[in-house]
C-alpha cells in the first residue's frame, strides 16, 4: 500500500514473480470498466505477466462498497491459496483494506468490541518497537508469548487486547474468534515533495495517453450522477466538458487533489494500520522487500 504514484504497481509485479503470487486490486476505482488512464490501472502487458483480480468487474453504473469488497476479496483470497499461490493485495482505498484486515463485519463495523484498545497497542509498538511489545505480553500471558513470534504484531496485540477486555489470559481463550488473515503489510512512500511532483507527472501522462476521451465517456454516460463519476480524474473535468471552466483549470484541479489524496492516504496508513515502511528510492529497495516478505513466509 501507499499513496498514489508512489510505485506500488512495479513492486507487486517483482514480488508476485518472486514469490508465486497473484495480485488483488485494493482500489474502489479499478473494478469498473472503461476506466483504466483515470484508476492507473496495471496495464495489459502488466497483468499478462502476473494474474491480477478484482480489476473490470462492474460497469461504471454499478455501485461498490466496502462490504462487497471484503466479500470479493475474502474469495479470491481463498481461490489463490488453494492453488498454493501468495495473494498479494495492492492498492491505496486505506479504508478498505482497513476494514479487511482488521476483520469489520460486512456492515462496516469493526467485530473487536473496542479497536481503541487496538490503535493504542499499535501506538505502543511504533514508538518503543515489536520486541518491547512483545515482552509485554510474556509478562502477563508468557504460555501465549511463547506461541507466537515477536514479529507477529498482528497476534501479539490480538492477545494483549484480550487480555485488557477480559482480564483473562489469552492462552486460555482458545474459543475466542481469531483474526481471519495474519498479513505483512508493506507501505512505500518516498519524501513529500517528490511525491507531489510525481503526482503532478503522472497527471501530464495520463492526459498524453487518453485522460480526457476516457473521461468524456464517463461524462456521457450520467458523469458525477453515477458511482464511478466520484472518482479524482474524472469529475474534475466534468466542468470542462459542461463549459464551465477552462482544461488548464480542470488539469489543475485533478492535480490539486490527487496531492491531498495522497496526503489523506497516508495519515489513514500511519494512523489506523501496522505498516512496514520501504523508500522506493533506495538503491537496494526491491531487495529490501524481497527480503522481508522471505523472513515473514519463514517466520510461518
Amino acid at each position: 500500500m501507499g499513496p498514489t504514484a508512489v510505485g506500488k504497481t512495479a513492486l507487486s509485479l517483482e514480488l508476485a514473480q518472486a514469490f508465486n503470487g497473484q495480485i488483488i486490486s485494493g482500489d474502489s476505482m479499478q473494478v469498473y470498466r472503461g476506466l483504466d488512464i483515470g484508476t492507473a490501472k496495471a496495464t495489459a502487458a502488466e497483468q499478462a505477466q502476473v494474474k491480477h483480480h478484482l480489476i473490470d468487474i462492474l460497469d461504471p453504473a454499478e455501485p461498490f462498497s466496502v462490504a462487497a469488497f471484503i466479500k470479493e476479496c475474502q474469495r479470491k483470497i481463498e481461490q489463490i491459496a488453494r492453488q498454493a499461490k501468495l495473494p498479494i493485495i495492492v492498492g491505496g482505498t486505506g479504508f478498505y483494506l482497513q476494514a479487511l484486515l482488521d476483520d469489520f463485519q460486512l456492515g462496516g463495523q469493526p467485530a473487536d468490541p473496542d479497536p481503541k484498545i487496538r490503535q493504542q497497542w499499535r501506538d505502543f509498538a511504533a514508538k518503543h518497537g515489536q520486541q518491547q511489545l512483545w515482552e509485554a505480553l510474556a509478562r502477563i500471558d508468557p504460555t501465549a508469548a511463547q506461541k507466537i513470534p515477536p514479529a507477529n504484531q498482528r497476534r501479539v496485540i490480538r492477545a494483549l487486547e484480550v487480555y485488557q477486555l477480559t482480564g483473562e489470559k489469552f492462552s486460555c481463550q482458545a474459543d475466542l474468534p481469531q483474526p481471519k488473515y495474519d498479513p505483512l503489510i508493506l507501505g512505500l512512500n518516498v519524501d513529500r515533495q517528490l511525491l507531489y511532483q510525481r503526482i503532478n507527472q503522472r497527471v501530464d501522462l495520463m492526459l498524453k495517453q487518453g485522460l480526457l476521451p476516457e473521461a468524456r465517456w464517463l461524462f456521457d454516460q450520467g458523469g458525477t450522477a453515477l458511482p464511478a463519476g466520484k472518482g479524482i480524474g474524472y469529475k474534475e473535468l466534468f466542468p470542462y466538458f459542461a463549459g464551465q471552466c477552462s482544461l488548464e483549470t480542470a488539469v489543475e484541479e485533478i492535480k490539486k487533489n490527487s496531492r491531498h489524496y495522497a496526503k489523506r492516504q497516508l495519515t489513514w496508513f500511519r494512523n489506523k494500520m501496522s505498516v512496514t515502511w520501504l523508500d522506493p528510492q533506495a538503491t537496494d529497495f526491491q531487495e529490501q522487500a524481497r527480503q522481508r516478505v522471505n523472513d515473514w513466509l519463514n517466520e510461518r
